[in-house]
């Protein structure tokens, strides 16, 4: 069992290099591909009556899967106070950052300051709040804006592009702070987050929504994945409660409340 493990992990090393990512991204948005559109709907049992347009009319397997959805499928919490899932995605970590350490994802720890890429931002998440958002093919890849804010910066991480799925969390070395990122930072009332956007095995790019905005409402799109791939929601230290019943791992849609956040102060009582 160990060699297997050995053997598995050298093959996705070799198979990491950028370039032939690149190549798995090319055939993709080839014309060519989208032959292989019905396969992949059946191989990954999508509901393709949920995409904003038939299977048919779609140029590229990228085009189909980096797909929009019929309106109204993915409402959005509309608390002002309720932090919502930017994916549609499986929740395989969720924590609080101690003392700048994300503790135990699939068994080995995290530092802020790595998955940030060294970010003088880095401290002020120290504290605070993580969730690691893992979207299979089967999933919808768009990725919305959790919060209502101010984005206040954009950061591109060069790195790997190691899976993120359970072999690669489990058997590989910290993938999530070795693969290439695009980390958002934003500002809301309630302090900033960073949502930072893990690219992965046969992901070709990692995409804005065009055109870049500053100020954004909680829903609106704010990127893509050209194949699956990995989000890691942080909060900074606030007054930030999970939902209740929110177990891990457990699926998850777009707009669905994570948690919430609470005043920091009691409310002075009337004498």
């Amino acid at each position: 069992m160990a060699g297997s493990k050995w053997v598995a992990r050298t093959l996705t090393e070799l198979s990491s290099r950028k370039w032939l990512s690149k190549l798995a991204g090319s055939i993709a948005q080839s014309s060519a591909s989208r032959l292989f559109i019905p396969r992949f709907i059946k191989l990954y049992s999508i509901a393709e009556q949920d995409a904003e347009k038939a299977a048919s009319e779609y140029r590229t397997l990228n085009e189909f899967f980096t797909r929009r959805l019929k309106k109204g499928l993915r409402p959005v919490h509309g608390d002002e106070n309720t932090l919502t899932s930017p994916v549609d995605a499986l929740i395989t970590a969720a924590g609080h950052v101690s003392r700048g350490i994300l503790l135990n994802i699939k068994g080995q720890n995290y530092t802020i300051n790595e998955l940030l890429g060294g970010s003088p931002r880095a401290a002020q998440y120290d504290n605070g709040y993580y969730f690691v958002l893992y979207l299979s093919p089967t999933d919808y890849h768009r990725i919305h804006v959790p919060v209502s804010g101010k984005i206040m910066e954009r950061d591109h991480l060069k790195g790997r592009v190691y899976p993120v799925n359970d072999f690669g969390l489990t058997h590989m070395k910290r993938v999530l702070s070795r693969n290439e990122r695009l980390v958002t930072y934003m500002t809301h009332k309630h302090g900033e987050a960073a949502i930072v956007k893990v690219g992965a095995m046969n992901v070709s790019s990692i995409k804005y929504v065009l055109p870049l905005r500053d100020v954004m409402a909680k829903g609106d799109e704010l990127a893509y994945f050209e194949f699956g791939s990995t989000v890691v929601l942080l909060l900074e230290e606030s007054a930030f409660e999970p939902r209740a019943n929110l177990a891990v791992p457990s699926k998850i849609r777009m707009g669905e409340a994570l948690g919430e956040w609470h005043s920091r102060h009691e409310e002075p009582q009337s004498s």
